[in-house]
């Protein structure tokens, strides 16, 4: 039996990659704003080595690294949660998924609108909370569906859980994702519930991603059918469309993402628990919140120890993330951005793995942990890190 546990740290940006201006993101640093606060506060993160990443000193280095660690640069033309997770899992996306900056055509959203026999408000890219605050009270008097989008590809519906229930809303999503395929086969299509009074709405943790299902096999794919678990925590399996998953945990937050990956630590399994702890990205990053960011990074920090204490002698713990969302940026949208990886386990030696191009190497990597054919683009740094 091998476990393996990928953590996904949603959005923990490692500085601007050198292709960021052609995204608009030059200058960008999520870690970097983290740090500027003053009030970031990670010394478990630092004894695992984050700081002895290439450009990520100025967060503390230790001479004695518990981990092997590196940053990674992403070979999918893309900064959004779909792409990033699929690169994770072995596949590199050459074409951008679409994104709509005037909004949607009028015949998809003509098709949804008969599809759900509801009108539509807004149609254009939005904050997600400025567009219940501008939007919600006629959507409490009509009925209409809030439909947005922003920078990345979402189709995003919000509305009010005492108009339309969350289950409700989950079925005009899974309409929406029968409607946006073809060259209008958005990455994700986001149900977002909110509640309370006008000039006082709060969105809830009932949201639901409805992903396009990959293009290609993932390393999900290959370790089920080798017979092996694949653990979902959080909204993975929403990003795979469920597809490589032998167990979905849903979560609502990162405390509660914790919580249950401690619990999956205190039991057997032989696989992989692929965790995504989404807090750092919906709840700050796009809401340019350092303070919040900053609060949730040193929430996990403290979670670390309970949690590497609960690993087993043959147990791999990867801790990484899939693209950047800079709170100290002008704008509310992800940025492009090299991701940290930390490596850990009885068995993994420290080691600097410099700069690594391409995520895929995490897929390359747990396949040849787990034993299980698999052919990516990744390069397996498996021996590398492990102690003769």
């Amino acid at each position: 039996m091998k476990r393996i546990f990928l953590i996904v740290l949603d959005s923990l940006g490692a500085g601007e990659m050198p292709d960021a201006a052609k995204f608009g993101d030059a200058g960008t640093s999520t870690l970097g704003s983290l740090h500027k606060t003053g009030k970031l506060h990670i010394p478990n993160l630092i004894s695992l080595g984050i700081g002895n990443i290439e450009g990520l000193s100025y967060l503390g280095k230790t001479e004695k690294p518990k981990a092997a660690y590196c940053k990674m640069a992403e070979k999918s033309n893309g900064k959004d949660t779909t792409i990033g997770h699929w690169e994770i899992a072995g596949i590199v996306s050459e074409t951008p998924l679409p994104t709509y900056p005037d909004g949607f055509p009028k015949e998809v959203i003509d098709d949804f609108i008969s599809a759900t026999k509801r009108g539509v408000l807004c149609n254009k890219p939005y904050s997600g909370t400025d567009v219940i605050r501008d939007y919600g009270e006629e959507h409490l008097r009509t009925g209409d569906l809030i439909v947005y989008t922003s920078a990345d590809s979402v189709f995003q519906i919000a509305a009010h859980e005492d108009i339309v229930s969350p289950e409700e809303l989950y079925i005009y999503c899974r309409k929406a994702r029968e409607i946006l395929r073809g060259k209008h086969a958005v990455g994700r299509v986001i149900a977002r519930p909110f509640i309370g009074e006008v000039g006082n709405f709060k969105r809830t943790a009932n949201r639901r991603d409805f992903s396009l299902e990959p293009t290609s096999k993932t390393m999900l794919d290959a370790i089920k059918e080798a017979g092996k678990d694949v653990i979902s925590v959080g909204k993975i399996s929403d990003i795979f469309a469920g597809r490589g998953i032998t167990q979905k945990i849903i979560t609502h937050g990162n405390t509660e993402g914790m919580e249950i990956s401690l619990n999956v630590a205190k039991h057997d399994f032989d696989g992989l628990c692929f965790i995504n702890l989404v807090d750092f990205d919906s709840s700050y990053g796009h809401r340019n919140d350092a303070i919040g960011y900053v609060t949730a990074l040193n929430e996990f920090d403290r979670f670390l120890p309970d949690f590497i204490g609960k690993l087993q002698k043959d147990d791999v713990l990867i801790i990484t993330a899939d693209h950047g969302c800079d709170p100290g940026d002008i704008s509310t949208d992800h940025t492009r951005e090299y991701v940290p990886m930390l490596v850990l386990g009885d068995k993994i030696k420290s080691l600097d793995l410099g700069i690594r191009y391409g995520f895929s190497d995490i897929a390359a990597s747990i396949c040849e942990w787990l034993d299980v054919d698999f052919e990516c683009d990744g390069k397996s740094f498996a021996r590398e890190v492990e102690k003769a």
